[in-house]
């Protein structure tokens, strides 16, 4: 009887294999196979009488994959539980445990951060039981999760027509329209500038009688320039050296913000290709991780990993740039569970390894191996020169630039520009004359929008959500339309701001950015075995609810929109309603009177997704709504290469390409994110 390992992807399941041999069986759940069931009070799935006991149900996509799973344990002399080395990962092992009637067979837990061999074979040396602290913490939050999102969902779609509401998707959301807000109520303020240009630089004038200099109008500007003259004394110059320190390897936040600036990458595209990277690259002769686990918030690293890395830069660059990483002080959110992001080898450069990757694959792997050598050099060194030039009781300033030693910038320098600046030969006491003194008028900007990196940036220093909740979050504020992009920021909709501004009404306690950084603190302490799960969800539910019984009385329900005509059997207005086959036209009477008006359905252009259809190549995915048979009213989508291409997908495409099989990504009427090939790849985030 074989040895049977348990893994949540196919991917990973392929990789390992090679790693232990014939003796083993390696299988994979394809992610969660259970989750709470929709029974009991409200439908949370929850025993309330009973200290808040869960109750789980196998997930119906998975009953499948559960019974192949149990018959493989009945040939199996022990089991391995193999699953992703953070909270999630420890909860599906549990549940694995829990369904798979194990029995008294030996079963153990085994963690590796790297899918290596040598990775592999230690963790299988080095198994342990499961860690139900850590599974309890990951059962607080699904089942806070699961409270508020039931409890909030449904009354804000009864009330203002809202598709959903979330513990971290809620505060995201609130971040983004508290900085509209804040952008409304700006209001700009002149300010203008004068510079002196000279035969090849120029200054700027920054003093005026030792003061700061600040012109508010033209009339205070004109009064400057008409007493200066156009010869300027060099009163001082100023040259320094000053350092640029070396980049921190990345976590998973970090990472996502530089794919997003460098690469454009969404965040949900960056941690797709991150995983794959994570879970095996066929390369010549084997199939290897080229990346550590993705998920982290730490910039540890391992010793077995810092010596080779270290010589590797000294023996390639040359002793002068090789430098011992530095320490760095644990961040408060951090639960340093993980190493950082880096490559599992600096064997593998990413030139040579090209061709075994495609084209995103190996932008994502050389900006992480780049990064990460980076923090193993010294840090480039600047040389400064800062002159000033007097005139009249005022001071110009001129600056320039050059790099002496480029450090890290050897590696990094593709993603982090240096621009040079220059200034010719000055002598300090000596007298320029200028060729122009001019004048410009300016207005203070309002604060900028958050784009995608900056949102996590922001979340991240928050405490908002944890660096594995970050694409999922802004993917949900997408497809939920709560939030449009233009020119990569992002715009709160009409119904984001309505949703936001209800929500702060009525459970302004809950969804606040502090008590959602607090109950990530408390997450923690339940991973460490310092707080009760049952109490935490207890007190949170006595407090929550009675929030929800109050809105549901008080918060105003939006009416339907008036069409402007008349129901022609009662007289009363026509208003336009929603159901999930589109949008149509009814009594406003309802009940009482049923009408409806012939041809219901609004007939709409097809939308364009920007989704290129992978099935042909050629065309774009569309949305559309169908127009007869048993169907009609719902949206689809589909390519709009028909009749030559006949891809349908009935789920919203993210863009994105599932790592499995390269089919599409969808939003399925779940709200879950799955292979557009469900049926034959079964592939779920």
């Amino acid at each position: 009887m074989k040895k049977l390992v348990i893994v949540e992807s196919p991917s990973k399941s392929k990789t390992i294999k090679q790693y232990l041999g014939d003796d083993f069986e390696v299988l994979s759940s394809k992610g969660h196979i259970r989750d709470l069931a929709i029974s009991g009070v409200g439908g949370l799935g929850l025993d309330i009488e009973n200290n808040f006991e869960p109750r789980y149900t196998v997930i119906k996509e998975k009953t499948k994959v559960v019974k192949e799973l149990k018959d493989a344990v009945k040939n199996s002399s022990e089991i391995y539980l193999a699953t992703d080395p953070d909270r999630e990962g420890e909860a599906i092992s549990w549940h694995l445990q829990e369904i798979l009637d194990i029995g008294d067979l030996p079963t153990q837990r085994v963690i590796f951060n790297e899918i290596t061999k040598t990775a592999v074979l230690k963790a299988f040396n080095e198994p342990r039981g499961i860690d139900f602290d850590l599974v309890s913490s990951q059962e607080t939050r699904r089942i806070l999760d699961r409270i508020i999102g039931f409890k909030l969902s449904k009354l804000l779609q009864n009330k203002i027509k809202s598709k959903s509401a979330g513990r971290v998707q809620s505060v995201a959301l609130k971040i983004i329209v508290d900085k509209e807000k804040e952008i409304n109520a700006f209001d700009e303020e002149e300010y203008w500038k004068i510079k002196s240009l000279f035969e090849n630089f120029e200054a700027e004038l920054t003093k005026i009688d030792s003061k700061k200099a600040e012109l508010r109008n033209e009339k205070e500007t004109d009064t400057i320039l008409n007493k200066l003259d156009q010869d300027f004394l060099i009163s001082t110059i100023e040259k320094k050296s000053r350092k640029r320190a070396t980049k921190l390897p990345f976590i998973t936040s970090t990472l996502q913000q530089e794919a997003a600036n460098k690469l454009n990458f969404s965040s949900q595209k960056t941690m797709l290709i991150a995983q794959k990277l994570y879970e095996g690259i066929d390369l010549e002769n084997e199939t290897v991780g080229l990346i550590t686990y993705m998920r982290t918030d730490s910039v540890r690293l391992s010793d077995e990993f810092i010596k080779p890395t270290y010589d590797f830069i000294k023996s390639e660059f040359g002793e002068e740039y090789a430098s011992k990483p530095r320490k760095v002080k644990k961040s408060a959110n951090s639960q340093d569970a993980h190493e950082a992001v880096r490559p599992t080898s600096v064997k593998y450069i990413p030139s040579e390894i090209k061709k075994n990757l495609s084209k995103d694959e190996f932008l994502l792997y050389e900006l992480i191996y780049s990064r990460t050598l980076a923090y193993f050099m010294k840090p480039a060194l600047i040389n400064a020169t800062s002159v000033v030039l007097e005139n009249q009781g005022t001071e110009f300033r001129a600056t320039a630039q050059e790099l002496a030693f480029d450090g890290y910038l050897k590696v990094y320098g593709k993603y982090e520009k240096f621009e040079a600046k220059e200034l010719p030969e000055l002598t300090e006491g000596s007298k320029i004359t200028a060729q122009s003194i001019d004048k410009s008028q300016h207005f203070t900007q309002p604060p900028a929008r958050y784009s995608e990196a900056k949102l996590i940036k922001e979340m991240e220093e928050l405490g908002i959500g944890r660096p594995s909740t970050y694409s999922q979050t802004i993917s949900t504020l997408k497809a939920r339309k709560y939030i449009a992009i233009k020119e990569k920021k992002f715009f709160p909709s009409e119904q984001g701001i309505l949703t936001v501004e209800k929500l702060e009404e009525f459970f302004s306690q809950i969804i606040s950015i502090d008590y959602t950084a607090r109950m990530e603190k408390v997450l923690d302490e339940i991973s460490l075995g310092n707080e009760s799960q049952t109490k935490i969800i207890s007190q949170f539910y006595n407090s929550f609810i009675p929030m929800v019984e109050e809105a549901n009385e008080s918060m105003e329900k939006i009416a339907p929109k008036v069409t402007g005509e008349e129901c022609p059997q009662c007289g009363h207005d026509m208003v336009f309603r929603s159901s999930r086959y589109g949008t149509f036209e009814a009594c406003s009477n309802y009940p009482t009177c049923k009408y409806i008006k012939p041809q219901d359905v609004i007939k709409e252009e097809p939308v364009k997704t920007g989704v290129k259809c992978t099935k042909c190549g050629v065309g774009e995915i569309v949305e559309r709504t169908a127009g007869k048979g048993r169907n009609k009213g719902k949206t689809f989508y589909a390519c709009d290469n028909f009749p030559k291409c006949k891809n349908i997908l009935f789920g919203k495409p993210t863009g994105e390409i599932c790592p499995e099989c390269g089919a599409l990504i969808i939003e399925d009427s779940k709200g879950e994110f799955i292979c557009q090939e469900t049926k034959k790849c079964g592939y779920k985030k």
